[in-house]
């Protein structure tokens, strides 16, 4: 055994430039699989984890206190299939109403919106064990424990200790901050505070034994209300629900990242085992000597493995250890957003364990095929073998081409590759994955930023965007003035064209345990449409009209035309979905002022204003208004339209990540190729020097070779891209609730066909030009002394 190790060692060293592309190939193919497969199991593993130690709540139901008692909820629970039950809780819905002033130390100023207080006595019980993380439970009257995500609050003076303050309620104060990953709650107080609030609604928790997809759980929100009185269910929440809302984004980003992450093993695969075995078979010379010196065939073989397993295993873990780097930044994102807090993405330990594992079996594997060839010849013809191609191979081809009117150099370049038909046909096959990562990544972007600049294609263009100061942020005032005063004046300014105020606001929606982001537009703009591009039906206009995304129907199994009933301040509407616009958000809604005052008077509905969409004249500079608006109200913080956003960033910036890894990985393979080919040739090399040939042409003959194979690569490798475009992006948006529009898919145009075309020529040049150029300065001293 010491005798292999010795000469695997020697070997190794001696073929330090061989060693180490197969060691960076496998190094990259590694990061693009940790990071892919590393999304795809933390788009459901958090999650789960978190709500079965939890015990979360399966079904959450809301019950009208007037219609249904206690007594009643509680028989009608035991049901065949219920194994858990929490409750009736008491509940009442309290609004936080906005608020303009000075924070004050000691008072928790909550955002603005609905906030659902339940009395419940007790943390835990057999559903729904909140996870009180700071402070205590509540244990009297005049406490309450607020539900936040773990580790974070949400204004400046709110802790605990602090005094919560809302209209409706006596002041209370926090004595704790928890987390129900089952959201069944904004606040808990103690169940004789609540009775003190009024109470309208009753809460039950219930855990089953089958709720593994919406038809089980419908069907267990059916057996557990059926014999209750008419009209008694308000509304219910289903643990889908939230989970779907909490880990979409990442379920977003898993198609894509999986592509990618296919496409590396892909060529993993290939290029290894292109490299890998023709190292193998390159160093039939050398297997031949050890032949000779005594080694036996097992010997040889275990050589050969253990030489290809050494840069399998650094390559391996060196890709383990940076792709778990990278992939935390990207779990982080992926999970940001509304209520990410409740769950903490982590790299599951398996991924990298499959990874570290995996990657030197599958150098192992590519290279003991060709080694258990060598395995049965004797030195004589291993010695033979490892000189030269067998000979015949391309000859054919080769007599062919030299009858065209083509160069020498070029046409022997391009019958080159069908010397070694084997070799050529993994070359190129990883070609083609570079093509189609290019072509992919491509799509990919153009289809983003179509989508992100609907804006821009929308009849109402936001040019700058006002939003008015918030006190309780450090380096921010109070507005002086009124929100009519500060439309005004920017209406005044010079180059204005129009404005729209926004009041984003957390609303109820009748049903439904969670809030509902609603955006209240004022003014001419929205009178001429959202800033938005809609995709279907029309903008809304009246008081008992709204406009949402695709995702919002999706969510809620909706379609236009469907009514929903939305509550604020104690005060319902009902509204109609008239339209489908591109905001995507599965719990937003948009519609017009008169909807917002039709919950809330005129000067109520002033205070929810946060901000002002401008489009100016044209030829007005940007800069300059903002300036004088900024000047006119000091409180405004102008922010300037345009510029990528988040999504933009990940997918475009992810995907071009992963297309130049897995490009320079097709490019490495080439690179070995020609590095191969150039070892076997070195007598033919010499014997066209001798007759005249020039450095110039055999550069031009080796890079020829491999032109060829990128050109018929770039056209293989395009449509196939196209196609996997044309799969990926759909399920992109089918995981996010999204209608996919057909400007989205329709990206490709003769001038971007052609440039990733010219990819898989880019590829193998690139490749190609330095092998070429250090066996094009190869004497023919040299070469003789070599052979």
């Amino acid at each position: 055994m010491s005798a292999v190790w010795r000469a695997s060692r020697a070997a190794v060293r001696r073929r330090r430039l061989q060693t180490f592309v197969i060691g960076l190939v496998v190094l990259t193919s590694t990061v693009t699989l940790v990071v892919a497969l590393g999304l795809m199991a933390a788009a459901s593993a958090p999650f789960d984890d978190a709500f079965a130690q939890q015990r979360g709540s399966q079904l959450t139901v809301t019950y009208d206190a007037s219609k249904v008692t206690d007594a009643q909820l509680t028989q009608a629970a035991h049901q065949p299939g219920v194994t858990d039950v929490a409750g009736p809780f008491a509940e009442t819905v309290l609004t936080a109403p906005p608020n303009n002033m000075a924070p004050v130390p000691g008072v928790d100023n909550p955002p603005l919106g609905p906030i659902a207080f339940v009395g419940r006595a007790d943390p835990g019980g057999p559903v729904d064990r909140v996870d009180v993380w700071s402070g205590r439970w509540v244990q009297r009257p005049g406490e309450v424990v607020v539900m936040r995500p773990p580790g974070e609050t949400f204004a400046r003076y709110e802790e605990v200790g602090s005094r919560l303050v809302l209209p409706g309620a006596p002041p209370l104060v926090i004595v704790g901050f928890a987390s129900s990953l089952s959201q069944t709650a904004g606040a808990w107080v103690t169940p004789d505070q609540l009775a003190a609030m009024h109470p309208t609604t009753s809460q039950v928790l219930y855990r089953f034994a089958h709720a593994g997809s919406d038809t089980q759980v419908k069907a267990d929100l059916a057996a557990v209300t059926a014999g209750l009185p008419q009209g008694s269910v308000l509304g219910s929440l289903e643990y889908l629900t939230v989970k779907w809302d909490l880990t979409n984004t990442a379920n977003a980003y898993v198609p894509f990242l999986m592509a990618f992450g296919i496409l590396g093993l892909l060529v993993a695969v290939l290029i290894t085992a292109n490299v890998v075995s023709g190292a193998v078979v390159s160093g039939y010379r050398h297997i031949g000597v050890l032949k000779a010196l005594g080694f036996t065939p097992n010997q040889v073989v275990a050589v050969y493995l253990l030489m290809m397993l050494v840069p399998g295993v650094v390559g391996g873990t060196l890709g383990t250890l940076l792709g778990g780097v990278a992939a935390k930044p990207l779990l982080q994102m992926s999970f940001s957003g509304f209520n990410s807090g409740y769950i903490r993405p982590t790299l599951s330990p398996w991924v990298q364990l499959a990874t570290l594992v995996g990657m030197p079996a599958l150098v192992l594997l590519a290279a003991l095929l060709p080694a258990l060839r060598a395995h049965g010849l004797s030195a004589a013809r291993a010695i033979s073998a490892g000189s030269a191609p067998t000979a015949g191979r391309g000859l054919r081809v080769q007599r062919r081409l030299s009858g065209s009117r083509l160069p020498r150099s070029v046409s022997l370049g391009l019958g080159l590759p069908f010397a070694r038909p084997w070799r050529t046909g993994l070359t190129m096959m990883s070609i083609v994955m570079g093509v189609l990562t290019v072509t992919l990544t491509t799509g990919l972007t153009n289809s983003v930023n179509v989508m992100m600049g609907s804006r821009d294609s929308s009849n109402w263009r936001v040019d700058s965007t006002f939003y008015v100061g918030d006190p309780s942020v450090p380096g921010q005032v109070s507005p002086e003035l009124t929100d009519p005063q500060i439309e005004g004046m920017l209406r005044s300014l010079p180059g204005n064209g129009s404005v729209i105020a926004a009041a984003p606001v957390l609303v109820g929606l009748s049903g439904e345990n969670q809030n509902v982001h609603a955006w209240f537009f004022r003014g001419s703009g929205w009178t001429a449409g959202s800033p938005v591009q809609l995709f279907k039906g029309r903008w809304a206009h009246g008081p008992d009209e709204a406009v949402v995304g695709s995702a919002f129907l999706h969510k809620r199994g909706l379609k236009l035309g469907s009514r929903v009933t939305v509550g604020l301040d104690g005060h319902q509407q009902a509204v109609t979905l008239v339209g489908e616009d591109g905001s995507g958000g599965p719990d937003e809604l948009e519609a017009p002022w008169s909807t917002l005052t039709a919950l809330v008077p005129e000067a109520t509905a002033a205070g929810y204003v946060n901000q002002y969409w401008v489009h100016l004249a044209h030829g007005t500079d940007v800069n300059t208004y903002d300036a004088a608006a900024k000047a006119a109200e000091p409180s405004l913080q102008p922010s300037p339209a345009g510029g990528p956003n988040n999504i933009q960033v990940t997918v475009i910036g992810t995907a071009t990540l992963l297309s130049i890894l897995l490009g320079t990985v097709a490019a490495l393979g080439v690179f070995n190729t020609v590095v191969l080919n150039a070892r076997e040739r070195r007598r033919d090399l010499g014997m066209l020097k001798s007759i005249g040939m020039t450095p110039r042409q055999v550069t031009a003959m080796m890079v020829t070779s491999m032109a060829a194979l990128g050109a018929v690569g770039g056209l293989i490798g395009v449509p196939l891209g196209i196609a996997a475009h044309r799969v990926i992006l759909p399920a992109m948006t089918n995981a996010v609730g999204l209608e996919l529009p057909p400007s989205m898919l329709d990206v490709w145009h003769p001038g971007a066909l052609t440039v990733v075309v010219l990819s898989g020529l880019a590829i193998a040049v690139l490749g190609a030009l330095l092998p070429a150029r250090s066996a094009a300065r190869m004497t023919i001293a040299q070469v003789l002394r070599s052979e």
